[in-house]
């Protein structure tokens, strides 16, 4: 990525913000995963094989997939974020390319492009054997990006996607 396009998250403390929202979420916790990367625009996360997750013996069922991906995607997103707000998906989708037949998922999100309400990021899901990958899913999620309630005559600046900040008053 050219210098001018480098993401730059207002909220210094932005992994250990987006990796508290994740993992306070009751289904995060009942998947049992790792939060195994965070970046500006990026967040990884592997997920152990679980029967509770599978299709059939060492294959995770789509469902899992989907919304491991999903997390993924709208994490990155939200690595980008001011203190304070948070992410909510609006609309995603997946497409399966290969049976997710592993020992865990590796599953990389990406913001695509962010912007002040809604932003786009992607996920792309690997199945891992050994030190093997297989690109088994990729997903495409909108985020609505949720700030907290200002008070009056207050702003706040998000980044944007050519390097530059946009102001948000609470006006």
């Amino acid at each position: 990525m050219p210098p001018s396009r480098q993401l730059m998250p207002p909220n210094p403390n932005f992994g250990a913000a987006t990796k508290q929202f994740l993992m306070a979420m009751p289904i995060s916790q009942h998947f049992g995963f790792d939060v195994t990367d965070v970046g500006p625009g990026r967040f990884e996360i592997t997920q152990p094989f679980r029967q509770e997750l599978s299709y059939r013996e060492g294959v995770f069922q789509a469902g899992p997939i989907g919304t491991l991906a999903d997390m993924a995607a709208a994490c990155a997103s939200a690595t980008m974020l001011p203190e304070g707000w948070i992410a909510s998906t609006a609309d995603y989708t997946v497409k399966l390319l290969e049976p997710a037949i592993g020992e865990r998922l590796v599953i990389r999100g990406r913001i695509v492009r962010f912007g002040r309400t809604l932003s786009v990021a992607a996920a792309d899901v690997f199945a891992v054997n050994g030190s093997d990958e297989v690109l088994c899913a990729t997903a495409l999620v909108t985020v609505r990006n949720l700030a907290p309630a200002l008070p009056a005559g207050e702003q706040v600046e998000l980044p944007v996607a050519h390097g530059g900040r946009r102001a948000l008053s609470s006006s």
